[in-house]
């Protein structure tokens, strides 16, 4: 179809041989681009604006064949928010809090933990009425709820926010995650304590706590003095190390005290240089090895993440480093805690947790939890994620039974068991925790329904709509010598997009002064069948109804009337102009004009005929019959000095006439 103002061109082509007088109704057809023929479906790209039986890309292609029933809603099947079979529970990441998810994942797997933490008393939830909702206050309370939740919920994932206030965390800042792990199970130690139970109060010991001693040998007497100590785990540094064994001889490694730093041997009574070295002497049920990635900057007074490879196995044998050497002390990989990115103050956490019940391998991603193929461990996709660090190397191959990670920060390890120790693993959770999970798995399975209830109510109004549209659009071509109605096209892409509200037919803006349709606004407008309109006002109301008794002679005589005399100005302009240019002969008398005036007067000319024509439109919300403002220049009168000059008699005639057109206006 021609461009807009082609077919604008078009419409009004005959005002050149037609008065306004002698204007017929075939003439106020063309103005209004009746008989322009419409445009196919296929041949147009996007609708054309300036013909009113186009009804081509205005959003009929969303309807017009099959249509899939998911189009019809944007509401996720609620079943995706169900927990899969044999399955872990996610926690939703509140912001900035992945750290704080995989500390709680991991927690939850540590079987001893979990079964004492159901242990402890709680009589708010054993009182609970189960017609309210249950709000855990302690740091205890939450947990046992939480970890209930991880257990039995029917939800694909659980909100730990509960827990997070209670530990007055900022949801938007992410925290040292090393120090976090180390300040909750202080605070969780502190809360266990209170327990009347004593076989409860010393948990967190029972679990991570383990012995060693700072041992101290002077120099000069050979006296032995040794500091005792508890540790939750060990911080081995790792710059310098390609795997565990040699982080964890360096933590054990003789130090000299010397210099400045020489040590106070009290049977010498002063100080002597000496040497000091850790000595272990018990290791805890779980053993937790914190990887120094994190570290001070002295240049750059910032902390840096070191993204060295440590090299660490799945069986690792702690014997060689006790002082108990007959000790059989054998660990197997439970946990591998990930921080994805290259820089210590951002990046994204994950943890890598085995489960103890059945040996398989899963990655918990706050809300995704993914099983690892043959029960193995696969750090790969993680390792892949750091490669932005600039001095790259490359990744060593691990023998098997070894793992290799740059971005690891926490191992976690678990003495292994005898068999008589498997009846160990399984964990019921309690009757006054599992029905406070009943009750929130009704309340899911409650939201479930309605969720599936209001997507099958969208897909029928869907289905509903796409028969309407189907039904309606083949009737919306108005056919020849059949009646016809205009209606807005912005309506009729709101009617044919399903996600907007369909408001009331408006008609009321396409109005001129006369209360009909303008004839600059019919492409803005689209004609459709007289059986058409009737379903679409029947069913969406609206008005004023624009049909064939709408169009507007009065504004097309005007509009005749305004563009034969801007023809007939642009041709005077150029006579005048020519005539000016004309040589003078000296001894006739004549007028002198104003340079301003002569060169002003057509634009002048020009902007009376656009003022009148504009009192026809029905512009910036005004009232039917309400004229718009005139244009603040006012109008000019044309300077003329009349002096006695010579000039041909012909520019006398010119310039008269340019004093018509003036007084006419």
């Amino acid at each position: 179809m021609a461009p807009r103002i082609q077919l604008e061109k078009a419409a009004w082509r005959w005002v050149d041989s037609v008065r306004p007088e002698d204007i017929t109704q075939e003439h106020i057809d063309l103005a209004y681009r009746i008989a322009v023929s419409a445009c196919k479906r296929g041949t147009c790209r996007r609708n054309c604006k300036g013909n009113p039986n186009c009804l081509v890309g205005i959003g009929e292609h969303l309807w017009l064949g099959e249509i899939d029933e998911n189009t019809f809603h944007n509401i996720d099947d609620p079943n995706s928010e169900r927990r899969d079979k044999n399955t872990f529970v996610g926690l939703t990441n509140l912001g900035a809090t992945c750290y704080v998810n995989t500390f709680l994942q991991v927690w939850f797997h540590n079987l001893e933990l979990r079964r004492m933490l159901y242990m402890c008393q709680n009589s708010r939830a054993e009182g609970h009425n189960i017609e309210s909702d249950y709000e855990p206050r302690t740091i205890c309370e939450h947990l046992q709820y939480l970890f209930a939740l991880l257990q039995n919920s029917n939800r694909r994932y659980i909100d730990p926010s509960g827990l997070v206030k209670a530990l007055g965390l900022d949801t938007g800042q992410q925290q040292d995650a090393q120090e976090f792990s180390k300040l909750f199970l202080s605070l969780l130690e502190d809360t266990l304590s209170k327990q009347k139970d004593p076989s409860l109060q010393n948990v967190i010991q029972q679990q991570f706590c383990g012995q060693f001693s700072y041992v101290t040998v002077c120099n000069q007497c050979s006296r032995s003095s040794a500091l005792p100590s508890r540790f939750y785990e060990l911080e081995l540094n790792i710059q310098g190390h390609k795997n565990l064994t040699e982080c964890i001889t360096e933590f054990l490694k003789e130090e000299k005290l010397d210099g400045d730093n020489r040590y106070y041997c009290e049977s010498c009574q002063s100080k002597q240089s000496a040497t000091r070295r850790i000595k272990l002497h018990s290791l805890p049920p779980t053993l937790n090895l914190q990887l120094m990635r994190f570290v001070f900057d002295r240049q750059s007074g910032h902390k840096k993440k070191l993204n060295t490879f440590i090299s660490f196995p799945e069986v690792l044998d702690m014997s060689p480093f006790l002082e108990a050497k007959d000790e059989k002390c054998t660990y197997e990989l439970s946990a591998v805690l990930i921080h994805r990115g290259v820089s210590a103050y951002s990046g994204h956490y994950i943890a890598h947790v085995r489960d103890a019940r059945t040996n398989d391998w899963y990655k918990f991603n706050d809300e995704e939890i993914e099983k690892m193929e043959g029960k193995k461990l696969q750090l790969g996709t993680e390792e892949d994620l750091a490669e932005t660090v600039k001095s790259q190397t490359r990744k060593p191959k691990s023998s098997k039974g070894y793992h290799c990670s740059r971005n690891a920060y926490m191992l976690v390890y678990k003495l292994q068991m005898e068999e008589a120790d498997q009846t160990q693993i399984n964990v019921e959770v309690p009757a006054f925790l599992q029905r406070l999970v009943d009750q929130d798995n009704k309340k899911f399975e409650e939201w479930c329904s309605e969720m599936a209830d209001m997507r099958k109510q969208s897909v029928d109004k869907g289905k509903a709509k796409h028969v309407e549209v189907k039904e309606l659009y083949e009737l919306l071509p108005a056919q020849d010598g059949e009646p016809y109605e205009f209606v807005p096209v912005e309506w009729l892409k709101e009617w044919l997009d399903d996600s907007t509200a369909i408001k009331a037919i408006d008609n009321s803006s396409f109005l001129c002064s006369h209360g009909k349709l303008h004839p600059d606004r019919v492409g803005d407008a689209k004609r459709i069948s007289h059986t058409a309109a009737e379903i679409l006002y029947g069913r969406y109301g609206g008005g004023p109804r624009i049909d064939r008794s709408f169009l507007c002679g009065d504004c097309v005589t005007q509009r005749c009337h305004v563009l034969r005399l801007k023809n007939q100005l642009n041709e005077d302009y150029r006579e005048v102009t020519n005539l000016a240019k004309a040589q003078l002969k000296s001894g006739d008398p004549g007028f002198w004009v104003g340079k301003a005036s002569l060169r002003q007067w057509r634009q002048l000319a020009l902007e009376q005929l656009e003022e009148e024509e504009e009192e026809t439109k029905h512009t910036n919300c005004k009232t039917n019959g309400e004229k718009t403002s005139s244009s603040s220049k006012g109008t000019e009168e044309i300077d003329v000095t009349v002096l006695v000059m010579v000039c041909p008699s012909e520019v006398w005639l010119d310039i008269s006439l340019v004093y018509s057109f003036i007084c006419f206006f």
